[in-house]
């Protein structure tokens, strides 16, 4: 198998982002079973930096054994993409011309595409990820026989966008995150000529938790919620601090709700005294507090996986996710490793069955421990990927 080349609009080894951690974690366990990787990047630096800004010099950079090659970018009109950016963000759907205009206006590298097309000879296939960028939109066109894709679909407005669907449905591979990620994908895009895999992310399975050191360190009491993630309304933080507060005032006990993560939310009155923000801790005392928790609380809509669910699981805790998210209630279906919720009366009757039925919750944890181990550990997940690339090189050399 010749190299494969994984493709992001910025790199590095500490910037945030689900894509880009996902990015990390994959290349480097990829690298560490025999397979030669590398990243195709910017020099911009992450996502909230100026586009327009080149950060890193280009060239090579090694990170983690593994060969970076990044690209100088193309100066984008700013004003001309955050006009049609606004109406996507309020769910309304560009005209054709102005799809063309958010795609061209995006963060884009001529360097790269053409390094991709004069190359492609020398690599398997180009993995993109997320599907948003014009790394992925320009990188794919230059190879589209060789592109593969870890596209990160939600329903959103980007994802109806005619621009995208004629292009992506000319890949050669999509990997998904979750099952609700594929539906979703073949039920807008035509999906026949891709090969296609239910991949999700792959998990450190050895992680252990000390619940006890936890609530010794913090200062905690005996029972309580835990929030783990950024704390912003995109995450429908918001939705569970009021639903805590309500169910706080219609049942009185020493419960509190415990938050870890960045970001800053603000805390209604009727949950402010039960709630701790205890911002960033180790990730040692993340584990402890997985295992301290009565339950996680994982409010979010618009997830395409989510590690702090399948951390939950493996610290042998079970879950309360949002009716409304398909990625994560469809995990809790396939493990029954917990309960979701629509409104606060099914939010109350879950924390209440939690809480009044220790023996039937830690079962759901174990359920969902088992469900980890047996889908996500990151052997069996390398092992996927290698059979993947193998069935997309083989459709290479049928097509010649």
């Amino acid at each position: 198998m010749k190299k494969i080349a994984f493709v992001i609009p910025w790199y590095a080894e500490k910037i945030p982002g689900g894509a880009e951690m996902e990015t990390r974690e994959v290349t480097r366990h990829l690298h560490q079973a025999g397979m030669e990787v590398e990243i195709l990047t910017t020099c911009v630096r992450e996502f909230v930096s100026d586009w327009n800004q080149d950060y890193y010099p280009e060239g090579i950079e090694i990170i983690q054994d593994i060969p970076v090659r990044r690209f100088k970018v193309r100066r984008r009109d700013t004003r001309a993409f955050d006009e049609i950016n606004l109406k996507l963000m309020n769910r309304i759907q560009p005209s054709p011309e102005e799809e063309k205009i958010f795609i061209r206006e995006m963060i884009n590298s001529p360097d790269l595409y053409n390094y991709i097309a004069s190359h492609k000879d020398d690599y398997t296939a180009f993995v993109y990820i997320p599907y948003m960028f014009g790394t992925t939109y320009y990188g794919i066109a230059a190879c589209p026989e060789k592109a593969v894709m870890i596209p990160c679909f939600h329903d959103e407005a980007y994802f109806y966008m005619q621009i995208y669907r004629d292009l992506y449905s000319r890949a050669a591979g999509m990997i998904f995150n979750a099952r609700p990620e594929l539906e979703l994908t073949e039920k807008f895009y035509d999906t026949s000529k891709i090969e296609k895999i239910v991949m999700g992310i792959g998990m450190d399975v050895d992680l252990k938790t000390e619940p006890e050191a936890f609530r010794k360190k913090f200062h905690l009491p005996e029972k309580f919620i835990l929030y783990a993630g950024r704390k912003d309304s995109g995450k429908n933080v918001h939705t569970l601090l009021n639903y805590f507060g309500e169910f706080k005032k219609r049942n009185p006990s020493d419960l509190k709700l415990i938050l870890i993560g960045g970001g800053e939310i603000h805390i209604p009155e009727s949950a402010k005294q039960d709630t701790i923000d205890l911002g960033f801790v180790d990730i040692q005392d993340k584990y402890n507090a997985y295992g301290a928790a009565e339950l996680l609380c994982q409010p979010s809509k618009n997830e395409s996986f989510s590690l702090v669910i399948m951390e939950s699981w493996l610290c042998r805790r079970p879950v309360l996710v949002h009716d409304q998210c398909a990625v994560t209630k469809n995990f809790v279906h396939e493990s029954n490793g917990g309960l979701y919720f629509r409104d606060y009366f099914e939010f109350e009757g879950c924390v209440s069955y939690f809480l009044h039925h220790p023996e039937e919750s830690g079962l759901m944890g174990e359920n969902g421990r088992k469900y980890v181990l047996e889908h996500f550990d990151w052997n069996i997940i390398t092992e996927k990927y290698r059979s993947f690339f193998e069935k997309i090189e083989r459709r290479q050399g049928e097509c010649l």
